[in-house]
């Protein structure tokens, strides 16, 4: 695996354990020599991670919509750094620079990035693994939804399984360099 992309909250949360994992899971990924490419946000949890990953000298690569920049939000001490004109572009050129998703806690806007490529792999528009980080539960009620929609008939079961999700960063790394194999 080259690159992942990682969606994650431009906050930090309450529970200070999140940017605990959100700088273990950068570190790690420098660690490993993959890419990091995320939203070129400089403070929560997207901070934190790049923060970590940069430290440990690892390759990070931020993609942010020109309006978030005037803002002053974007990252400045990236690998690279692509201002783009929207979200849409933004989330276009993620999926282009990626071999593969994840999700960390993060708001409404992290649950509508990892949909999206989610939506893209159960149409067969990719064929990159997509996870779930599950820090200490957060994502317990959304996997209890999908099950809920495989039960009810609006979520095939192959579609289900495209979902990777595991509490442990590491193993998480692993299966998706094995779903890439």
């Amino acid at each position: 695996m080259g690159r992942i992309c990682v969606f994650a909250g431009s906050s930090a949360g309450k529970d200070p354990s999140f940017v605990r994992v959100a700088a273990q899971l950068g570190a790690e990924l420098a660690r490993r020599g993959i890419g990091l490419v995320f939203g070129a946000g400089r403070v929560g949890l997207m901070g934190a991670m790049a923060d970590a990953a940069l430290g440990a000298s690892g390759e990070v690569i931020g993609v942010i919509p020109r309006a978030m920049v005037e803002r002053e939000w974007a990252h400045q001490d990236l690998s690279q750094l692509h201002v783009v004109a929207d979200m849409h572009e933004r989330k276009a050129l993620m999926n282009q620079l990626a071999d593969a998703f994840l999700a960390l806690p993060g708001g409404i806007g992290t649950l509508e990035e990892l949909f999206e490529v989610y939506t893209w792999a159960q149409l067969g528009f990719h064929h990159k693994p997509v996870a779930l980080l599950d820090v200490h539960g957060y994502y317990g009620p959304l996997l209890s939804m999908l099950d809920a929609m495989v039960d009810a008939g609006f979520l095939g079961r192959e579609a289900r399984a495209l979902l990777h999700c595991d509490d442990d960063a590491s193993r998480l790394l692993d299966a998706l360099s094995t779903a890439l194999a």
